[in-house]
C-alpha cells in the first residue's frame, strides 16, 4: 500500500448543508452551511450546527448567515473561513497541504468557478479541482457516466436544481433553475402568511414540507399544528394547516423545476432520448425526497423517474470517487 503524506479531501458546499469526504475515511463531516460572524471585528464565532442554532436569534453585534446562495458563493470571505474550519476539523492539514475537490453547479460562470478555486487555495489547498454537480451526483448514484449512452440526472439541493444529460463522461446538455428546497420552503411561508396572517421561520416551513408536504394531491388529508407570530397583532398564534394547503403552496416552485426538466429533454439528441426513456430519470438531492415528486415527474414528462439510493449524499459520494480516481475522471474535472 502506497502511503500518501497529503490528504485528498472532497467538499460538497451546499446552499443548505456542507459535507466533507476524506479519501480512506469516507464522509467525515456533515453540517449546515451557516456561519456566525462578529460584526465588531469580523471574526468567525461559529460554523455549522453551532451557528445554525443562532439563526434568527442573534444580538445586534453578531450575524448568522448562509454564505452560499443558489449553489454559488455569495460571501467570499465567510466561505473561505468556513472552508478553513472544515479542513481543520477533519485534520486535512498533514505533512503536506491537502488536495481538495469541490463541486459547482454546471451553469456557473468563469468568475464563480475562479471564486471557488480561489477560496480553496486561500483555505490552504495544495491543488484544487472542480467537478460539476450533476456529474458528481451521477457518479455517486452509480450511473455509468463513461459509457456512450445517455443518462439523465435531476439534482435538487437547497438552492438550485439542475437537470443534465450525461454521456461519455461529460455533460451533453443541461439546464438549471435557482429553485429548490429553499424556494419551496419560502413558498410555504408566503402562503401561510397570506392565508392565515401567520409569520413563520424557515425552520418551521421546512418541517411542514417534510411532515405533510406532497408533490401530488393526496386522498387522505393530514393536519399539522403550526405556531408563529400573528402578522397583524404581533402576538404568538397557532393555526391548523392541512396537507392540501401545503400542496397548493408548493405547486409553483415544483412547476418551475418540471418546466426546466422539459426544456432539457427538448434539447437532447434523438439517439440519447431513447436511452433516457429506457433508463429513466435519476433524482438526487434533498428535494428528491419530497413525497410523490417522482410520480409527479413521471406523470408530467412520460419518462419514469426514480430517487437514487441515499439522495442526500450522492454528490459527496461522487466527489469522493472522483478525487480517489483522478486519472479515470480527468476529462470531467477542471483544475
Amino acid at each position: 500500500m502506497s502511503f500518501s503524506f497529503s490528504k485528498k479531501v472532497g467538499i460538497d458546499l451546499g446552499t443548505a448543508n456542507s459535507l466533507v469526504y476524506v479519501v480512506g475515511e469516507g464522509i467525515v463531516l456533515e453540517e449546515p452551511t451557516v456561519v456566525a460572524v462578529s460584526l465588531t471585528d469580523g471574526k468567525v464565532l461559529a460554523v455549522g450546527h453551532e451557528a445554525q442554532k443562532m439563526l434568527g436569534r442573534t444580538p445586534g453585534n453578531i450575524r448568522a448567515s448562509k454564505p452560499m446562495r443558489d449553489g454559488v458563493i455569495a460571501d467570499y470571505a465567510v466561505t473561505e473561513a468556513m472552508l478553513k474550519y472544515f479542513m481543520r476539523k477533519v485534520r486535512a492539514y498533514g505533512l503536506l497541504r491537502p488536495e481538495v475537490m469541490i463541486c459547482v453547479p454546471a451553469g456557473v460562470t468563469q468568475v464563480e468557478r475562479r471564486a471557488v478555486l480561489g477560496a480553496a487555495m486561500e483555505a490552504g489547498a495544495r491543488n484544487a479541482y472542480l467537478i460539476e454537480e450533476p456529474l458528481a451526483a451521477a457518479i455517486g448514484a452509480g450511473v455509468p457516466i463513461a459509457e456512450a449512452s445517455g443518462n439523465m440526472i435531476l439534482d435538487m439541493g437547497g438552492g438550485a436544481s439542475e437537470a443534465a444529460v450525461i454521456s461519455l463522461g461529460g455533460v451533453v446538455t443541461f439546464k438549471s433553475v435557482r429553485v429548490a428546497g429553499n424556494r419551496v420552503d419560502e413558498a410555504i411561508s408566503k402562503y401561510v402568511r397570506r392565508k392565515h396572517n401567520l409569520v413563520i421561520g424557515e425552520t418551521t416551513a421546512e418541517s411542514i414540507k417534510v411532515k405533510i408536504g406532497s408533490a401530488i394531491g393526496v386522498s387522505k388529508e393530514e393536519m399539522m399544528e403550526v405556531t408563529g407570530r400573528d402578522s397583524i397583532a404581533g402576538l404568538p398564534k397557532q393555526v391548523q394547516l392541512s396537507s392540501h394547503e401545503v400542496f397548493e403552496a408548493m405547486r409553483e416552485p415544483l412547476g418551475k423545476i418540471i418546466q426546466m426538466l422539459k426544456a432539457v429533454m427538448e434539447e437532447v439528441p434523438p439517439e440519447l432520448s431513447s436511452d433516457i426513456i429506457d433508463k429513466g430519470i435519476v433524482m438526487s438531492g434533498g428535494t428528491a425526497l419530497l413525497k410523490g415528486f417522482d410520480r409527479l415527474i413521471t406523470l408530467e414528462t412520460g419518462v419514469p423517474a426514480f430517487v437514487a439510493e441515499d439522495p442526500l449524499r450522492c454528490v459527496i459520494k461522487g466527489i469522493g470517487i472522483a478525487i480517489e480516481n483522478l486519472d479515470i475522471y480527468e476529462r470531467s474535472i477542471k483544475r
